[in-house]
């Protein structure tokens, strides 16, 4: 893909700007070729314009992907170019704060102005050991990998460290010097390391000083080698210097000083001893005030004159030297306030008396007079005379000056030698490194002499820099076998030979020197006609004839010809180092005696096997005045090219130091000045080579792994590299653009951007259809949630509606039924008030309208009397005549009709048809007019009676109103009447009306009287309520503040009592964690002294005769814990060692280990008195205990003599049977019966025997009895006189033997009395536990009676007869086995498969218990039918005497077994014994070559402890302490002995622990001591030990057990080690997860699982593997439980570590992985049953910072988030992780500054360490928890394979 494709629009891109150098801006379109501008847009937003240059149309730089912004190394960007690099360091400094990066073979460090938490001791450990790549960028990387090149390769290796002043270079190297000192291994053997970081602060003092651009600049070159021998520890140092400053010691710019040592004797000038010196302020010396600035902010100067002093005291610069260096230092201060005068303009004077002068020359040891002399004069030779010339006062002060920088030189060369004879040592040496701290490249507004001399170094170092880059470069492409093509680089040849060739620069330079007239002005005008246009890096100013300019590699730098003769010649009068050569000051003429014999900065040190050096010639006469004549050029030629020689014979290591600004603040960026120094450091260089071959390198596994979204799955073969070939073809068309290596694929610069360019849109598009689907799914399934919450809503919606419609519904019928009632009863109301109205009304209205009614039916009826009347008279007139009328008419007309009707009746009558007809007419005629009649005779009765109910109610109706008319007459009458008495009515209202009033009147007072009554007692019951409310509210205020108070001080009570629990559970394993730390020590210091003791016998060429040695296994615990002939036969052979062997002196040994029993000697005091207060504490309890023992003891006492007197008695009666038996058979047997050997008196024999062996079982029993008696009340005696024996024995033998001692020698006396010194510091020690064990023992002594009297309750059940007793012990072992079975019940209810199993192998071993029990009932029917026979046969003996009936085999079969057969089961007690001279034999077959394996799957758990324990209870049986003592001296030893040869066998470990735990156990259990016993079975009981009390030994079994644990946890951690980090962090469990990023020239761990490769399944199975071998081994479950907790916490942490120290495992994906990662952990806890063991605890730091990894980190509720989250982790740890997270895919975000500055302000009120990583090498205190075993010691069969058939079963 061409170039101009890329840049299209949105495209990123870099375009130069004043101030930021370099500014970002975007594309806004497309790139087209001809284009002549390109439309950008700032980041700020601004719409810029960029022009192209028209002759070159070069393109701006173009911008590398996010993803890859921030990398470790430079060389991983894709793309190469200045601005990319300044914006990885910018982000990388100022967002991360992380200060080192890698730049191919560089490390690039900047300056941070600002004290790091980086450089601890756990960072050195954490460093150690790992691969340059696997780690961030660290000085400590380069450190590691420079060490174990040199260890690999054997070649010698070198640090160079270059940069400004100020850039941190000298602080780079003491670090490097610092790593070293620790991984080196000698920190505990030595002290070169001390002495190598010592001189620092010497070096410091005398070469450092403060300029404008640094407070600590040093104003030399040094090149330190630091020697190692073939162990690789370090064994010493040399130091070569380079280029003194020496001007500064007579002037100084403006804001600088002069050397620190100066200003430091001024600060300490009161001091006693410093007083003679006669020194005042630094403000008072002319070499000290012309900078004035003569106060360093936070800087002491008196305080680093201590460390100044102390370090000179290090390096053996003793007190008389000291205060010499000072006088001379001093000499120099007052030397540079002489004041020299005029005396004319050819001569200068000093003034007489000068005080200034005096004090020089009393100090320094000189005449006055010649030195006030020779100040002012100098002398000049001739070829025949000789002549003193005054010089002007110029060239005096001049002189003046040049004496001083003369003889600081000299002193500062003085210093330097003597510091490498303190470093030197007398081993050879096998190879070192080197560490180069010179000055970087300079360049000033004035640049001299010495800026020219610090560049043309740079030149050389950076020539040598280029050619190593090349050859790195040229050697990567041949060994993948790429097409090598020649990479154009700048070489700086031709500047350094104008420099330093033939008639250059220097050439030239001495040459003016060596003229007589030679000045600045001539030697420049040589220049430039030597080099003025003929060279082109040669350059003259414009307006200046006294400068030159040369084009160095960095830059142009003018220099001013001023001074650089002077500076060159360097020249003194020689008169003036004649008066010093003379001074009586010793020191002064050692500086000046033989310039010869000092040792020059360059010389190189002797000693070294490997190393480097140049041959010394012979001097010559004569020579010595030559050499002293060189020029300082020409010194410094010569120099450099010895350390250029030194560097090519060496591997180079780079580190650039980068100064970031100015003004040193603290993580500050400037760009500018960045820049400046990137160019001039030869980083952009390295770039540039990078850039023009293949930067970008690639495995094929790797590249497979991150562009596998670019391929199909038809394109993935199983040929990996086949596979990428075919896809970059397809990918990059130009074949030129990468190369296809033999292990990797080698990039072009911009290819990887382009593939991740392809890879990111890849990834979007996929990216896009996942959201798409997921937010289609998830917006469907919220949509069916709203729908379902919606229809959910409106049901619940409805239903209330339709509960408020009903509600309303109601109300509204009760408001009408109200409203009806209400209105009917109104209406009701209204119409019975209207009713009444209405009836009073219409009675009135009615009876007038009656009277009208009357009236007018009167007028009506008298006007129808006269209507009727009227009409009668007009009707009966019409009538008539109407009747006349119509009489007459109808006449007519009928008279027509008859006649017709006629005509017609005569025609019908003629037919009868018709006349039938006419008669039913006629009857139908006749019954309507009938029933007509009857219907109008009805009516007419109505009429009737109408008319007659009229006349009635007229009738009734005329009587009510008569009636009414005499009402109203009687009414009108009363009224009269009343009339009057309404009068008196009247007067009497009047009257009630005005009393009425008066009434009303007291009414209306009383009822205000009773209102205002009411009131006030309303007021009064308001105010009285309101106190009852306000005093109800007081109480349950009281009442809740007081269960608020009594809950708090419940919460307080429990917090308090909880904290005070952890308290002392902190100070318990504060307590353990110390005294185990203790033993630690106390075992490696066994070590060392076993160590010397094999040093010692290997210096032993002949032994002297009469003297005994010990093996070189032989450790100091054994004559520690032991009694007093082991004690004394150790001291005896190291003593015997110290005769033969004569050694030097290691006065430095000695010291650490006195200061190391001075530390001892505290702890021990700090326990002791610790130990007083529990004591105390103790007393208390222990006297409350006190009366009731007292009376439980007389009780047991009586009853002991009770059964001493019983067994007294049953001795007597036993020996009468037997006086008995021997009278009986020497009175009834004949003499052939008796006689010896014949069959019945065998049997009589044996029979004697086992009643003897009874007889003597008794005794022992009473013997048993009585000791314990004596042993109460004689314990406490006892004890201390063997403390006493145990403790003066050795002293005394000390003592005589070393009067002995005459031969051997004062160095080893010293050696020795430092090893005695330890071990009896470790004696006291002892007698400390011994002492706090003693409280505890003491009580103990009360449980112990009450076990023996338990023990004697128990050994009357062996009294029982056989059955009996039997039968007790099988229903013991019932009862045992139903406890466990309860016990099993309850541990496997959880797991009823586990539990299934365990009552199946219950079952079973019932099962063989019943058969067991068969059996026995089986031996008993037959021995006493045995015994019945042998009875019946003794009979007949005695009777017939007739031995020929009884045949040989009867005799063998019946009466012999029945015998001894009950007799051997009654008294096996579980024991072994043997002989003392097998007791070697037992220690090495049991111990020292028994393999662990075998007996772990073949045999019982705990075998050897087992039968060592054996073994111990007959030795205490018999009462041997001697046995007892030698028996656990040799098993100690021997467990020592096999761990010491076999420690890092992991079997062997794990085996011995469980073994020496059971020991341990074992002692316990039968100690005799109660709370030990409660677990024990009645049998077990009897087998308690008697004798002894062997708690003391528990106590070393203890400490013994606690050292293996250590060794095992130091062993599984070595194996584990290797797997951590590859399983946790770099192995991808998920695959496809996490991308791999590009990683540049420092390639890290692939996460791909090769073969070799350790993933999680490795530590997985690891861990199976250890608790697997743990069981079978019969490891207590708790002991495994702390072991795993252990594990897990190594893994934990080193996994943490590594996370913080590497910013490309800090990724969202990465954090996924190590959760899943850390449940797999948890799975194998769970099925392991170890989820209680706190192991998954110790693993809530990296869970938290995984959780970190994944969380979101954007707004302050994520912030509080984090804070509350991440309680497990520091503040440091916290940000530290923030800082290095580094999103993996564009897709994720950085976490912002201003984000990490919240989690730090809420996070700053946290007390914590502030300690970066967690702490590897903690290991956590261990306890042995009590653990009794079930198993019968009688039951126990020793296998045949363990070779001890010497031991005997008891």
């Amino acid at each position: 893909m061409a170039a101009s494709e890329l840049y299209t629009k949105h495209a990123r891109v870099w375009i130069p700007d004043a101030e930021e150098v370099w500014k970002s801006a975007e594309l806004l379109k497309d790139y087209k070729q001809g284009d002549a501008l390109l439309q950008l847009r700032l980041d700020d937003g601004t719409d810029v314009e960029h022009k192209l240059d028209p002759k070159t149309k070069n393109l701006p730089h173009l911008r590398n992907p996010d993803i890859l912004v921030g990398e470790n190394d430079l060389t991983a960007l894709s793309y190469l170019h200045e601005p990319a690099i300044l914006h990885n360091l910018k982000v990388r400094f100022m967002d991360s704060k992380l200060i080192y990066t890698y730049c191919g073979i560089v490390l690039v460090a900047i300056n941070p102005y600002e004290t790091l938490p980086i450089y601890g001791a756990d960072i050195i450990n954490a460093y150690s050991g790992q691969n340059m790549g696997d780690m961030d960028p660290h000085i400590f990387a380069v450190a590691e990998e420079s060490y174990k090149q040199m260890a690999r390769d054997e070649r010698n290796q070198s640090i160079i460290v270059s940069g400004e002043s100020g850039a941190g270079k000298t602080v780079s190297a003491k670090y490097a010097m610092r790593y070293f000192a620790t991984v080196s291994g000698s920190a505990s053997e030595t002290n070169v390391e001390e002495k190598v970081l010592a001189s620092n602060p010497i070096m410091e003092s005398i070469g450092n000083a403060k300029t404008t651009r640094n407070d600590n600049s040093s104003r030399f070159g040094k090149y330190i080698e630091i020697g190692f021998d073939k162990k690789y520890q370090i064994i010493g140092a040399n130091m070569r210097t380079y280029l003194l400053e020496k001007s500064r010691v007579v002037f100084q710019a403006d804001d600088e000083r002069n050397y620190h040592i100066f200003y430091q004797l001024c600060a300490s000038a009161q001091l006693p001893e410093l007083k003679v010196l006669k020194l005042g302020q630094a403000t008072n010396f002319h070499y000290t005030k012309q900078g004035r600035s003569p106060v360093i902010d936070g800087v002491d100067d008196a305080k680093e004159m201590v460390n100044t002093r102390h370090a000179c005291t290090l390096l053996g610069i003793s007190e008389p030297y000291q205060m010499g260096i000072f006088r001379i230092l001093a000499a120099i201060l007052h030397l540079g306030n002489v004041e020299i005068k005029d005396r004319d303009s050819d001569s200068s004077i000093v003034p007489p008396n000068n005080a200034h002068l005096t004090v020089f020359c009393d100090l320094m040891g000189v005449t006055y007079q010649d030195m006030s002399q020779w100040l002012c004069h100098k002398k000049l030779k001739t070829a025949a005379e000789t002549y003193i010339k005054p010089i002007p006062k110029l060239q005096a002060v001049n002189a003046r000056d040049a004496l001083a920088k003369h003889i600081y030189a000299k002193l500062f060369d003085w210093i330097v030698d003597h510091v490498n004879k303190a470093l030197r040592s007398t081993v050879n040496q096998n190879s070192f490194i080197g560490v180069l701290d010179i000055y970087g490249f300079e360049t000033f507004e004035i640049n001299s002499f010495e800026q020219f001399c610090i560049n043309y170094a740079n030149e050389k170092l950076q020539q040598q820099f280029n050619m190593h880059v090349f050859k790195l470069e040229q050697e990567e492409y041949m060994k993948e076998q790429i097409p090598w093509t020649l990479i154009d680089f700048y070489d700086n040849q031709p500047c350094i030979n104008l420099i330093e060739a033939k008639m250059g620069i220097l050439d030239l330079l001495d040459e003016e020197c060596r003229m007589p007239k030679g000045s600045d002005d001539t030697w420049a005008q040589k220049l430039y006609n030597t080099h003025l246009n003929k060279c082109a890096l040669f350059h003259k100013p414009r307006l200046s004839n006294k400068a030159f300019i040369i084009q160095h590699f960095a830059d142009k730098v003018e220099y001013q010809c001023d001074g650089f003769l002077e500076k060159n010649k360097d020249t003194v009068n020689e008169e003036q180092i004649t008066v010093l050569k003379t001074s009586k000051f010793e020191l002064l003429v050692e500086l000046f005696q033989d310039e010869e014999k000092a040792t020059t900065p360059t010389g190189p040190p002797p000693g070294g096997r490997t190393r480097l050096s140049v041959k010394q010639t012979k001097t010559r006469p004569g020579q010595t005045s030559r050499d002293h004549k060189k020029t300082v050029g020409l010194q410094f030629r010569n120099s450099l090219q010895l350390l250029m020689d030194t560097l090519n014979a060496t591997t180079p290591h780079y580190v650039r130091c980068i100064k970031p600004n100015d003004n040193k603040h603290p993580f500050t960026f400037d760009p500018s000045r960045a820049v400046q120094q990137l160019r001039a450091c030869g980083v952009l260089e390295t770039i540039r080579i990078s850039a023009a071959g293949f930067p970008s390198r690639w495995t094929y596994q790797e590249f497979f792994s991150r562009y596998r979204v670019l391929m199909k799955q038809k394109d993935v073969l199983s040929d990996r590299r086949l596979t990428c070939r075919n896809v970059l073809e397809k990918l990059i068309k130009d074949q030129d653009k990468y190369q296809f290596g033999k292990t990797k694929i080698f990039f072009r610069a911009g290819q990887v951007a382009y593939l991740e360019k392809l890879r990111a849109d890849k990834l979007r598009v996929a990216c896009i259809r996942i959201q798409k689907t997921i937010r289609s799914w998830l917006l469907r399934k919220k949509y069916l949630r709203m729908r379902s919450a919606a229809i959910t809503i409106q049901r619940y919606v409805r239903g209330y509606q339709a509960r408020c419609l009903a509600k309303f519904l109601r109300r509204t019928q009760a408001a009408v039924t109200i409203q009806k009632f209400q209105r009917m009863y109104r209406e009701r109301k209204r119409y019975r008030r209207m009713q009444a109205a209405s009836l009073v009304v219409q009675c009135m209205l009615r009876a007038y309208m009656a009277r009208q009614k009357y009236q007018a039916m009167l007028r009506e009826h008298k006007t129808i009397i006269i209507q009727k009347r009227v009409r009668g008279w007009l009707a009966r007139l019409h009538y008539k005549r109407s009747l006349e009328a119509v009489v007459y008419l109808q006449c007519c007309i009928r008279r027509m009709r008859a006649r017709r009707e006629l005509k017609k009746l005569k025609i019908e009558a003629r037919s009868v048809e018709h006349f039938k007809k006419l008669n039913i007419g006629m009857e139908n005629k006749i019954m309507q007019l009938q029933r007509k009649v009857d219907e109008q005779h009805k009516e007419k009765k109505a009429m009737t009676e109408r008319l007659n109910s009229l006349a009635n109610s007229y009738a009734v109706e005329s009587e009510k109103l008569r009636n009414e008319v005499e009402r109203l007459r009687l009414t009108e009458e009363e009224a009269r009447n009343n009339s009057n008495r309404i009068t008196t009515l009247l007067e009497e209202l009047a009257r009630l009306k005005k009393e009425l009033c008066d009434t009303q009147r007291d009414k209306r007072t009383i009822e205000e009287w009773a209102d205002k009554y009411k009131l006030e007692t309303e007021q009064l019951v308001a105010e009285l309520k309101e106190q009852n409310m306000l005093l109800k509210t007081e109480k349950d205020d009281l009442n809740r503040l007081i269960q608020e108070q009594n809950q708090e001080m419940t919460e307080k009570m429990e917090k308090a009592l909880v904290e005070e629990t952890k308290q002392l559970e902190c100070e318990l394993n504060e307590e353990r964690s110390r005294y185990q730390n203790l033993l630690t020590e106390h075992r490696r210091l066994e070590d060392r002294h076993d160590d010397l003791k094999e040093e010692m016998k290997l210096m032993v060429n002949i032994p002297k005769p009469g003297h005994r040695r010990t093996d070189s296994t032989h450790s100091s615990n054994e004559s520690e814990y032991t009694y007093n002939s082991e004690f004394a036969e150790s001291e005896e052979s190291a003593r015997g060692a110290e005769d033969v062997t004569k050694a030097p002196l290691d006065m430095s040994l000695f010291l650490k280990l006195q200061k190391r029993v001075t530390e001892l000697e505290q702890e021990k005091q700090s326990l002791q008195n610790e130990l007083d207060k529990k004591e105390e504490q103790a007393y208390r309890a222990r006297a409350r205990e006190e009366d009731e023992q007292n009376r439980v003891r007389g009780a047991e006492l009586e009853y002991e003599s009770l059964k001493r007197q019983e067994l007294d008695t049953e001795n007597k009666k036993l020996k009468n049977d037997l006086n008995e038996l021997r009278k009986a058979l020497s009175e009834k047997s004949p003499p052939g019966v008796t006689a010896p050997g014949s069959p019945a008196y065998k049997v009589v024999m044996e029979q004697l025997n086992s009643s003897n062996e009874e007889l003597e079982v008794r005794k022992e029993e009473v013997l048993i009895l009585r000791s314990q008696l004596v042993s109460q009340k004689e314990a406490i005696h006892q004890k201390e006189n063997k403390q006493t024996m145990t403790e003066a024995m050795p002293c005394m033998e000390d003592v005589h033997k070393m009067r002995d001692a005459g031969e051997i020698t004062q160095a080893y006396l010293a050696v020795k009395e430092s090893n005695r010194l330890l071990e009896s510091q470790l004696q006291t020690l002892r007698k400390s536990h011994e002492n706090e064990t003693e409280v505890l023992r003491e009580e103990l002594q009360s449980v112990k009676e009450d076990n023996n009297r338990q023990q004697q309750l128990l050994a009357q059940n062996l009294q029982l007869p056989p059955e009996a007793r039997i039968e007790a012990s099988l229903q013991h072992e019932i009862t045992r086995l139903t406890n466990e079975n309860l016990y099993f019940e309850e541990l496997y209810a959880d797991d009823p498969t586990k539990y299934q199993f365990y009552r199946i192998s219950l079952y079973k071993r019932i099962i063989d218990l019943m058969e067991q029990l068969e059996k026995q009932d089986k031996t008993v029917r037959k021995l006493k039918k045995q015994l019945k026979v042998f009875a019946k046969k003794i009979g007949e003996l005695e009777i017939s005497g007739q031995m020929e009936n009884v045949s040989p085999g009867q005799i063998i079969d019946e009466p012999i077994h029945p015998v001894n057969i009950p007799r051997k089961e009654k008294d096996f007690q579980g024991m072994l014994e043997y002989k003392k001279e097998d007791e070697s034999k037992l220690v090495k077959n049991l111990i020292l070559e028994l393999k662990p394996r075998g007996v772990a799957v073949n045999l019982i758990p705990g075998l050897p402890a087992y039968i060592l324990f054996m073994c111990l209870r007959h030795a205490d049986y018999i009462n041997d302490d001697q046995k007892v003592r030698t028996l656990l001296t040799s098993t100690i030893n021997g467990i020592k002995k096999i761990l010491k040869k076999r420690g890092d066998d992991y079997e062997t470990v794990s085996f011995w622990l469980s073994n020496t735990c059971r020991f341990l156990h074992c002692l316990k259990q039968y100690s005799g001591e109660e709370s030990f016993m409660k677990h024990n079975t009645p049998r077990q009981n009897e087998h308690c030990l008697s004798n002894f009390d062997l708690a003391e030994y528990r106590q070393v079994l203890s400490d013994l057990a606690i050292q293996i644990y250590q060794q095992l946890v130091k062993v599984m951690e070595n194996i584990l080690q290797p797997m951590i980090v590859s399983g946790m962090l770099e192995h991808e469990t998920i695959q496809g997860v996490s991308g791999v990023k590009p990683t540049g020239l420092r390639k890290r761990t692939s996460s791909i699982a090769d073969e070799g490769t350790y993933t999680l399944d490795s530590i997985l199975r690891q861990l199976n593997s250890f608790h697997s071998t743990m069981c079978q081994h019969g490891t207590d479950p708790e002991l495994i439980k702390q072991v795993i907790k252990q594990m897990f916490y190594i893994i934990g942490a080193v996994t943490l570590n590594n996370l913080l120290l590497r910013k490309d495992m800090c990724s969202w994906s990465k954090g996924m992985q190590i959760r899943y990662n850390v449940s797999q952990l948890e799975e194998w806890l769970r099925d392991k049953n170890l989820m209680t063991s706190g192991a998954k605890e110790t693993l809530e730091p990296l869970i938290q910072a995984a959780q970190l990894l994944q969380v979101k980190k954007k707004t302050d509720e994520d912030a509080e988030a984090i804070c509350s989250m991440c309680n497990a982790l520091s503040t440091a740890q916290i940000v530290k992780v923030l800082n290095l997270y580094t999103p993996v895919n564009e897709f994720e975000e950085r976490v912002s500054v201003s984000f990490i500055r919240t989690i730090q302000i809420r996070l700053r009120d946290r007390k914590e360490s502030p300690q970066l990583l967690m702490d590897t090498k903690n290991i956590y205190p261990v306890t042995f928890p009590f653990n009794p075993s079930s198993l019968a010691l009688e039951t126990i069969q020793i296998p045949s394979s363990l070779n001890l058939l010497f031991l005997t079963r008891v």
